[in-house]
């Protein structure tokens, strides 16, 4: 099972919409949630490289980007081989 962390805010709907889709793969995630852990938004920003929107989405501590960025890969078929990944 691979190592997912999605930071997110609560009202915002990429974030929904990047939950949506891996909880339709039946993954596990660590969601740190910033609106409710201020704290949090300084680390990740410096995780993401600069990058302060969110969802900000890391698989196996790599950088996978945004909900924009996730879709892209659910379409160009390689997210499963990530989530697969140990």
């Amino acid at each position: 099972m691979p190592s997912i962390d999605i930071y997110t805010k609560d009202y915002c709907p990429f974030c929904h919409r990047a939950l949506a889709l891996l909880q339709a793969k039946k993954v596990s995630f660590n969601q740190i949630k910033i609106d409710l852990n201020p704290e949090q938004r300084a680390p990740m920003i410096e995780r993401a490289r600069g990058r302060s929107t969110v969802p900000q989405i890391f698989i196996n501590e790599a950088h996978i980007g945004g909900c924009d960025d996730l879709m892209l890969l659910e379409r160009q078929g390689e997210l499963d081989a990530l989530l697969n990944k140990n």
